[in-house]
C-alpha cells in the first residue's frame, strides 16, 4: 500500500507569515513587525542593521526575504537577510546602485528582484536576488521608464510586475513593466489605471495580484496573466509610502504609510480589501514588506 498524500491546500501554495520593517517616524529606524497566518500584525521588534527609509523587500528560496537599498541620510545599498522564522539579519554589505524608493518582487519562484529607484535622479536599474540571498550586480537598465515609488508584486505564481511610480519629471505614472520567470524586465505596458505613485502591492490567491493606495486612491487587480484591470473604488484610509506583503498562503495585507500611520488593510484570497484594521507598532512610512516561512 502506498500512503496517502493529502492534496495541497491553498495555505500550502505561498509563504504563511510576513514582516513589516524599517521605515521612517521622528527618524530612520529598523524596528520591524511580524504578521501570524491569520493576518495578525505582532508588537515590535527590536531593529537589526542599519536604520533607513525608502528601502523594499522581496521573498528570496520560497521562504525567506530580504530588505534591501534605501536612505539613512545617505544613499544605501546594504541589505539584511529574514530567515524562514522572520528573524532580521545585521547588514550585508551592498552591492548595485545605491539609491532609495526602488521598488522589489520575487520571481521564477525561489529568487527576487529590486528594480528602479532615485540615485540623485531616477533610473531603471535593476538587481537580481539568488534563492540564497545574493544580491547581484547592476543589470543595464531596462527599456522602461526609469522611475521611483514604484510597487511590485508577483503573479502566475512564477512571475513579477512594476507599476506605476515617479518619472524623472517628479510626476506620477500608471505604465507598468512585466518580469518573466527568469528576472527579465519588459519595456513599458500602456496604463490602464489611473497614474499614481507610492503605492503598494503583493500578490493574493495564490496566481494574481493587487496594487492600492498611493498618492490616488483606487485598487487595480492583477491577472495570473499580467494583466493589469481597471480601478477599483479603493477601502480604507487613503495613504501613501505604504507596503504590503502576502500571508497565510494566499491573501496579503496592506500597512503603514503617510501620516505616520500603523493601520493596516487585510485582502482576501479573491482580491477585496478590507476596511481599517487598528495599528499595531511602531507608526510609520516609507518601509518594506515581504513574506516569509
Amino acid at each position: 500500500m502506498f500512503p496517502i498524500i493529502p492534496a495541497a491546500s491553498a495555505a500550502d501554495s505561498g509563504n504563511q507569515e510576513g514582516i513589516f520593517g524599517f521605515g521612517y517616524n521622528s527618524g530612520s529606524t529598523a524596528v520591524s513587525n511580524l504578521v501570524s497566518n491569520t493576518g495578525v500584525v505582532a508588537t515590535d521588534v527590536a531593529g537589526v542593521g542599519t536604520g533607513r527609509y525608502g528601502i523594499k523587500a522581496c521573498e528570496y528560496g520560497g521562504d525567506k526575504g530580504i530588505f534591501a537599498y534605501g536612505n539613512d541620510g545617505t544613499w544605501q545599498s546594504i541589505s539584511n537577510l529574514v530567515s524562514n522564522a522572520g528573524v532580521v539579519s545585521t547588514d550585508v554589505t551592498g552591492v548595485g546602485t545605491v539609491r532609495y524608493k526602488p521598488g522589489a518582487c520575487s520571481y521564477g519562484e525561489d529568487k527576487g528582484i529590486f528594480g528602479f529607484g532615485h540615485t540623485g535622479t531616477t533610473t531603471a536599474v535593476t538587481n537580481l536576488v539568488s534563492n540564497a540571498g545574493v544580491v547581484a550586480t547592476d543589470q543595464a537598465a531596462v527599456t522602461g521608464t526609469a522611475r521611483y515609488s514604484p510597487a511590485a508584486c508577483e503573479y502566475g505564481e512564477d512571475k513579477g510586475i512594476f507599476g506605476f511610480g515617479n518619472n524623472s519629471s517628479h510626476a506620477a505614472t500608471g505604465m507598468t513593466n512585466l518580469v518573466s520567470n527568469s528576472g527579465v524586465v519588459s519595456t513599458d505596458v500602456t496604463a490602464v489605471g489611473t497614474a499614481r505613485s507610492a503605492a503598494a502591492a503583493c500578490a493574493y490567491g495564490e496566481d494574481k495580484g493587487i496594487f492600492s493606495f498611493g498618492t490616488y486612491s483606487a485598487t487595480n487587480l492583477v491577472s495570473n496573466v499580467g494583466v493589469v484591470a481597471t480601478d477599483v473604488t479603493q477601502v480604507g484610509t487613503s495613504r501613501n509610502q505604504l507596503v504590503a506583503t502576502q500571508y497565510g498562503g494566499d491573501k496579503g495585507i496592506f500597512g503603514y504609510g503617510s501620516g505616520r500611520t500603523n493601520i493596516t488593510n487585510l485582502v482576501s484570497n479573491v482580491g477585496v480589501v478590507g476596511t481599517d484594521v487598528a495599528g499595531v507598532g511602531t507608526a510609520r512610512d516609507e518601509l518594506g514588506a515581504c513574506s516569509f516561512n
